[in-house]
């Protein structure tokens, strides 16, 4: 069976290499941001949903919370088990299938790790799962971006080079979805993947909140946490509540 493009393309090295910038001292500070917005006791437990490597996860276990890092990418998931200890566990876990029932405290969800999916009945799952995971009164952080931004600012075609290898990125929306086509070549092989993702705006997230019994607490346009704005926002980061 045909792997779907978030598999194929979050499981290669060369991803991790296109997205090098986001580095610990980054991920140390977004995680100080984040968890002043969410008000959570320090031993509480978090999920961190979609983690990578566990970047975030592994600062957060730092501070003294219950972490666990799932992740779809098998790659992944095995580079992060390295660092695991009683306060930290990673598992290979597609966020379409429940994971616990009432076990965390806040569920974290970064770097626009939503959206992926060709099912809109898939993304309604997700967010089931996230609330049937936290416990009454739990939170949840969702970074996505402000899709108006990404609109109003997309770059059809630009080059990165990275590590010596250059990439070359082709993106275009259609169908409230935004497409991004990556092509390159390395140890001696021509290389292509995808990118794509729901052009979700607050009004969606809305409609999922109320389908699941969560109430939008605030939003923010970025990682310093200003007050999201609908035009001049990079970032749209939802924090919502489980109702009790």
């Amino acid at each position: 069976m045909k792997k779907e493009w978030f598999e194929e393309w979050f499981d290669s090295p060369y991803y991790h290499v296109l997205y090098e910038k986001h580095d610990e001292r980054e991920a140390r500070k977004m995680v100080d941001n984040m968890m002043a917005v969410l008000g959570i006791a320090t031993d509480a437990r978090v999920l961190d949903l979609a983690c990578g490597k566990g970047r975030h996860s592994r600062y957060l276990a730092e501070l003294g919370y219950d972490v666990t890092g799932v992740d779809i990418s098998p790659n992944s998931i095995s580079f992060a088990r390295q660092f695991e200890h009683e306060r930290l566990a990673f598992y290979q876990h597609d966020m379409r299938k429940l994971f616990r029932t009432n076990y965390f405290d806040a569920v974290i969800n970064m770097f626009t790790s939503f959206g992926y999916f060709f099912k809109e009945s898939d993304h309604l799952h997700v967010m089931q799962n996230i609330a049937k995971g936290l416990k009454p009164g739990g939170m949840v952080l969702i970074d996505f971006f402000n899709s108006n931004w990404v609109r109003q600012h997309l770059v059809p075609s630009e080059v990165k080079t990275v590590q010596g290898i250059e990439f070359h990125l082709e993106k275009t929306i259609r169908d409230a979805h935004v497409y991004k086509q990556i092509t390159f070549e390395a140890e001696s092989k021509k290389h292509t993947f995808q990118e794509r993702v729901r052009l979700f705006e607050l009004a969606d997230f809305l409609s999922l909140f109320k389908q699941t019994d969560m109430r939008l607490v605030r939003t923010y346009g970025d990682y310093d946490m200003p007050y999201y704005h609908p035009d001049r926002s990079k970032r749209l980061i939802l924090v919502a509540q489980k109702m009790l």
